[in-house]
C-alpha cells in the first residue's frame, strides 16, 4: 500500500486531462461532482461493462481518476470462465480499459480477506442450515469497508461503482433509492451500506437502464462493450456450490435423515447442504402428496419436510440490522412502521410492518406472507412499493413464523437470537 500512495502521489497527475472540464457530464453522479471541477476518484473495475462505464464517465467529467481492481480469488477454471469477475481475464481487460483512457490502474491482492470474509462464512452458513448471500457480503466487508479504506489512504474524495443503485443528497443526507433500470435493481445486495460509507460512494449508473450503458461503452469504444455480465456466486467456477462446501466443511455433506414435521422418519439424506427450504424435486420419497424441505436442523442433521402450507412464514426476526433511515429505528418502528419488505432479489417488495427497538433488534411482519423463506436471506427495508423506492436497510433472517407475533413477544424473539 505504501508503494502505491507514493506512485499515486508522484504520477497520477500526469495521466489526468491537464485542462479538466469544469462542467458535470450528463450522467454525474449525484453529490459533490455536480459542483466540483476536478475530484480524485477511485474506480472499483472489475473487468466489466458497468464499472468500466463509470471509469469513463469519471474520466470525462475531467476527475483525476484511479483505477483499482481486486484480485479476490484464482480457482483455476474460474479465471477464464465466462461470467466470472474479479479473477484472471477480469483483470487484464479492466488493465486494458485503463490504458485505453489513460488512467492508472492497480491490481490488490485481497485472496485472503476474500477467503476469510466471504468465502469461509459462505460455508459455514450453509453447514448451519442457512441459505447465505455472499454478494452482500462481500459488498459489505470488502468493497465497501477494506477498499473504501484504502480509497481514503490514497487520499481519494469518493470511490465510484459500476452497481445499479440511485444515491441522492436528502435534507439528512445521502439516501440511496432503487435504480432506474428495475430488471438491474441491485438494492438488495446493498442494504448493508452504511450512513458512513454512503458519504464517500457514488453509483453513477443507478439512473440509466442497461441498454443506455451498453450504448455509451460502445461510444467511449470501451474494449468491453460487449462483454457478458459476471453471475452470482463469483467464487464457484462449475456453479456447483456444493464443492467449495465439501472442500472446507466436510462434516457438512454427512448423511443424515428426512424427517415429516409430524415427526416420522421418511428416507435419508446426503448431507443437508445440499437442500433449499422450499425444494419438491430431488427429495425422493413416494407418497400421495406431494412434499417439501420446510426446515434445515444443522443441530440434529435433519432436513424436514411437509405439506405445502406449512412453508408460509409471516415474520421475520431479523440479527445484524442495518437502517438508513432519517431518525434511529428503535424511534421510527417502535410501534411498529409501516415498510415495504423484499424477502428475495428477484421479487417486488411487499407491505409489511417493521417493529424495532434502540438495541437494533427487530422482527418484519409481513402483510401478505411469503412461501420458502430461509434464514441466512435478507429481508430489505424500502419506504414505498415505487419502482424508485427509498432503500431503508434491511437485515439477515435469523428465524421464520408463521404466525404474526404479539406485540409484546418482539423484543423476547429478537433477543433471542442475538
Amino acid at each position: 500500500m505504501t508503494e502505491i500512495k507514493a506512485l499515486v502521489t508522484q504520477g497520477v497527475t500526469e495521466k489526468v486531462p491537464t485542462d479538466p472540464i469544469h462542467t458535470a457530464p450528463d450522467h454525474a453522479p449525484a453529490g459533490p461532482a455536480v459542483h466540483s471541477p476536478r475530484l480524485r476518484v477511485v474506480v472499483a473495475m472489475s473487468g466489466g461493462v458497468d464499472s468500466s462505464v463509470v471509469a469513463s464517465l469519471m474520466h470525462r467529467a475531467g476527475h483525476e481518476v484511479i483505477g483499482i481492481t481486486l484480485q479476490l480469488y484464482d480457482h483455476g477454471a474460474a479465471t477464464g470462465r465466462k461470467g466470472s469477475c474479479c479473477a484472471g481475464q477480469d483483470i487484464h481487460d479492466a488493465r486494458r480499459v485503463a490504458d485505453a483512457l489513460g488512467i492508472p490502474h492497480y491490481v490488490l491482492d485481497y485472496e485472503k480477506r476474500f477467503a476469510s470474509a466471504v468465502i469461509d462464512s459462505f460455508a459455514e452458513s450453509y453447514a448451519a442450515g442457512e441459505t447465505p448471500i455472499p454478494c452482500v457480503t462481500c459488498n459489505q466487508q470488502i468493497k465497501f469497508r477494506d477498499l473504501l479504506d484504502t480509497a481514503k489512504e490514497l487520499g481519494a474524495d469518493a470511490l465510484a461503482t459500476g452497481h445499479y443503485i440511485q444515491r441522492r443528497e436528502g435534507p439528512n443526507g445521502p439516501e440511496l433509492l432503487r435504480a432506474k433500470d428495475p430488471d438491474r435493481d441491485q438494492s438488495y445486495f446493498l442494504f448493508a451500506t452504511t450512513p458512513e460509507q454512503l458519504r464517500y460512494l457514488w453509483f453513477p449508473l443507478g439512473g440509466m437502464p442497461k441498454a443506455e450503458v451498453r450504448n455509451l461503452a460502445r461510444e467511449f469504444g470501451l474494449p468491453v462493450a460487449d462483454k457478458a455480465d459476471s453471475q452470482d456466486i463469483c467464487f464457484v467456477p462449475t456453479g456447483r456450490y456444493t464443492g467449495v462446501i465439501e472442500r472446507l466443511k466436510p462434516g457438512a455433506l454427512k448423511p443424515g435423515d428426512i424427517v415429516h414435521v409430524d415427526g416420522r422418519q421418511l428416507g435419508r439424506h446426503e448431507g443437508i447442504v445440499n437442500y433449499t427450504i422450499g425444494q419438491r424435486k430431488g427429495l425422493r420419497i413416494p407418497g400421495p402428496d406431494p412434499l417439501y424441505v420446510v426446515r434445515l436442523d444443522a443441530e440434529r442433521n435433519e432436513v424436514v419436510v411437509g405439506p405445502r402450507d406449512c412453508l408460509r412464514t409471516q415474520s421475520l426476526v431479523l440479527k445484524n440490522t442495518n437502517w438508513l433511515g432519517d431518525m434511529p429505528i428503535g424511534e421510527a418502528a417502535a410501534e411498529g412502521l409501516p415498510i415495504f419488505a423484499r424477502i428475495r432479489s428477484s421479487q417486488a417488495p411487499q407491505a409489511a410492518t417493521l417493529f424495532a427497538e434502540a438495541d437494533g433488534s427487530a422482527i418484519v411482519v409481513l402483510e401478505d406472507g411469503e412461501d420458502g423463506v430461509a434464514a441466512g436471506q435478507a429481508c430489505v427495508f424500502y419506504a414505498s412499493g415505487a419502482d424508485d423506492a427509498r432503500l431503508l436497510g434491511g437485515g439477515f433472517i435469523a428465524r421464520t413464523i408463521a404466525r404474526q407475533p404479539g406485540a409484546q413477544k418482539v423484543s423476547e424473539l429478537s433477543r433471542a437470537v442475538r
